[in-house]
């Protein structure tokens, strides 16, 4: 591989030509490198990463998977990713050639993440160890199904970090109501929470809404779009999942009581976010209401539970609270089925008389 000298100022460049994934044969050119050594290997990377060779580094394959996974997931998604592969990943494979990392070579990098420890000096939780062996997983099984690595070392080498199995906390309709009380003397807060509860909205559903997402003569409201504070910037991205853009009915007091915040707000515009706040503060007044209240402390993402619990209780399928919340019905019986009615006996009563007739 040919490198050149800038006679002007000392440094490196490479030109070549080569063959792009349309077939159509183009010149590179690139400039800027100290030795001709670097120029070097950067044209070998560069080259590797348009025939997909695995002989490339770990870390050339990465600028692939990022070329080819950005543009499809949502900001606040990427970033999450993005964070935790610079972190977490890149400084222990960025050298490493994608065809000659084993199951071994995962494995201690798996008891690497174990020994970590966070700013209070303890381990990582089961959660967040799961989150890493997911995203290194993905890299691997990417490579696998679209530049024919053969072997996924991740997959062989096993998990990391065991499901939470902490224990789903949410509210009955007796302590919101408790809650709420505490809430009066601040409108938004008041308002958001009775749509988090009423609606089960997640909290980045919520704060994305403006006035003309609701129908006031039909009682309903259309979710299609979520709020997320991002690197200092205002981001509004579709819902978290396909499911999550619905029209749902609302209860009319509900209904009217939005209709009084929105008088209430002067100079709300119909294209302007109806809560104009963040998930920080929803924290904090969550924190100030179960003070004030002594009703025991749950998660923003609680209310959410809560919600579906409720609806639960009503009687309503599954199916139908799948659609209210934009879940899968899959996901709702299976994360909810504790609280399901147990319809064991009652099937075994009704088997009982079929068997006698």
């Amino acid at each position: 591989m040919a490198a050149f000298r800038n006679k002007e100022n000392g440094s490196w460049y490479v030109q070549f030509r080569y063959t792009d994934w349309t077939g159509e044969r183009k010149q590179k050119f690139k400039r800027g490198f100290a030795t001709k050594r670097e120029a070097q290997e950067w044209e070998r990377a560069f080259l590797m990463q348009k025939r997909a060779d695995l002989q490339m580094e770990f870390g050339s394959f990465v600028e692939l998977y990022i070329k080819d996974m950005q543009p499809k997931l949502r900001v606040s998604t990427w970033i999450n990713k993005e964070s935790i592969i610079k972190q977490k990943i890149l400084p222990y494979f960025a050298k490493r050639k994608m065809a000659e990392i084993t199951p071994k070579d995962i494995l201690d990098w798996q008891n690497e993440m174990r020994k970590l420890r966070n700013q209070r000096g303890e381990p990582y939780s089961d959660a967040y160890l799961r989150n890493l062996h997911t995203q290194i997983n993905a890299i691997f099984s990417h490579a696998v199904k679209y530049y024919n690595l053969q072997v996924n070392p991740v997959t062989k080498a096993g998990s990391m970090g065991s499901k939470d199995k902490r224990e789903m906390q949410f509210w009955t309709k007796e302590e919101y109501l408790k809650f709420s009380e505490a809430m009066m003397d601040k409108p938004v807060s008041f308002y958001a929470f009775e749509v988090l509860y009423w609606c089960g909205l997640r909290q980045g559903e919520l704060l994305a809404l403006t006035p003309q997402d609701f129908d006031f003569q039909k009682n309903t409201l259309t979710i299609r779009k979520s709020y997320q504070r991002l690197q200092g910037k205002d981001v509004v991205t579709d819902p978290k999942t396909p499911k999550g853009k619905r029209t749902i009915q609302i209860p009319r007091f509900l209904s009217e009581e939005i209709q009084d915040y929105i008088q209430q707000s002067y100079g709300m515009k119909p294209d302007m976010r109806l809560f104009p706040i963040t998930k920080y503060y929803l924290r904090r007044e969550m924190q100030r209401g179960c003070q004030e209240t002594g009703v025991k402390r749950i998660k923003i993402h609680g209310l959410r539970h809560s919600a579906v619990s409720l609806l639960i209780d009503m009687g309503f399928s599954a199916l139908a609270i799948a659609e209210r919340v934009g879940h899968e019905s899959t996901e709702i019986t299976y994360r909810y089925a504790h609280l399901f009615p147990d319809k064991q006996k009652e099937m075994a009563a009704q088997l009982e008389i079929e068997r006698g007739r």
